[in-house]
């Protein structure tokens, strides 16, 4: 039998015992190019802070995406201009391990091509980079990290890139010239160049690959472009200038980022109309809906934040990030 002290030492030994305090935090990560400070910032979602900055290894970061696996992610380097304005031709793209949190690799593109926008192929898993002085959307292997040819965009500045879901068509917003260059992904071609507007900025594509949209950065609306004919069918009006925008998953609305409401636009697809706009701190600029649909994060550039908006309430909560807080990624 056990002793009464074996007794009472096991029992005092279970009052004195204290539990691990709970996890906070998740796996996933949204990611942000902090542009004016150079980094890329690590933000937990579930803690609603950001955790960690990465420092780039040139000026600077403006966009970044995730590789599907969330092992890594890819900033290229633009430089230290805007679109169409002198300044410094970016010619590298960083990659980093969000695992170890440190740089593993550098692309060098071997010369100026302010690389911008990067998205990966749907189907074929390749990484795509907008360069935007060689007219043209860079594919580079994202295991071997080499450069493996380019679809040409028949057009200068081409920005910003979306991809259907069947990984089949491209879109880039074209953005001192105003239009849109639509390229073959399978090809590597340009299948056409559609005109649009003055000047445009941003672009997404619904779900079903049905719809396109682009902002007009000059007059307050945004183009509805029919994917099956490749023209402009629509303009939805909305409040302010429109900039950066995405699709909830199920196709029921578009998000814009308005930046001189300030605020996140509402647009209902079913009727192509605006439908609301959650206000938010001053400039916000690039929108990104989580997989599930539930949250929306916008970058907001003069307030140095990220915004989470609940999308079954549209409630704001406001994250801390870092100086011209812009691009954004989620890192499952």
């Amino acid at each position: 039998m056990l002793s009464y002290l074996t007794l009472s030492l096991a029992f005092a030994a279970l009052l004195s015992f204290q539990p691990p305090p709970p996890t906070t935090g998740s796996k996933a990560l949204v990611l942000v190019a902090n542009k004016g400070a150079h980094t890329l910032g690590l933000i937990d979602p579930v803690a609603g802070r950001q955790i960690a900055t990465l420092p780039e290894t040139g000026v600077t970061g403006h966009e970044v995406i995730a590789s599907p696996d969330g092992r890594l992610a890819f900033v290229p380097i633009y430089g230290n201009s805007g679109v169409g304005s002198p300044g410094t031709d970016g010619s590298t793209l960083d990659v980093f391990s969000l695992s170890d949190r440190r740089l593993v690799h550098t692309i060098d593109f071997g010369h100026g091509v302010r690389p911008h926008c990067p998205m990966f192929g749907p189907k074929d898993g390749l990484l795509y980079v907008t360069t935007e002085l060689d007219q043209a959307v860079t594919l580079i292997d994202p295991h071997s990290f080499k450069i493996i040819g380019k679809v040409p965009t028949g057009a200068p500045e081409s920005h910003m890139l979306a991809i259907s879901s069947d990984g089949t068509r491209g879109y880039t917003a074209n953005v001192g010239p105003g239009s849109v260059s639509v390229l073959d992904l399978v090809d590597r071609k340009t299948l056409t160049v559609i005109p649009v507007a003055d000047h445009v900025q941003r672009i997404s594509v619904t779900p079903d690959g049905r719809w396109v949209f682009t902002s007009d950065t000059e007059k307050p609306r945004l183009a509805v472009i029919d994917a099956a004919s490749d023209k402009v069918n629509s303009w939805i009006t909305l409040p302010a200038e429109g900039y950066g925008s995405a699709v909830t998953p199920d196709g029921k609305w578009l998000l814009i980022a308005l930046p001189n409401a300030p605020g996140m636009g509402v647009v209902d697809l079913s009727t192509m109309q605006f439908a609301r706009t959650v206000p938010l701190p001053p400039l916000p600029q690039e929108v990104l809906i989580q997989p599930d649909g539930k949250m929306a994060y916008v970058s907001c550039d003069k307030s140095r934040q990220v915004a989470e908006v609940d999308l079954s309430d549209w409630k704001v909560k406001l994250i801390d990030a870092g100086n011209n807080a812009d691009g954004l990624a989620w890192a499952p």
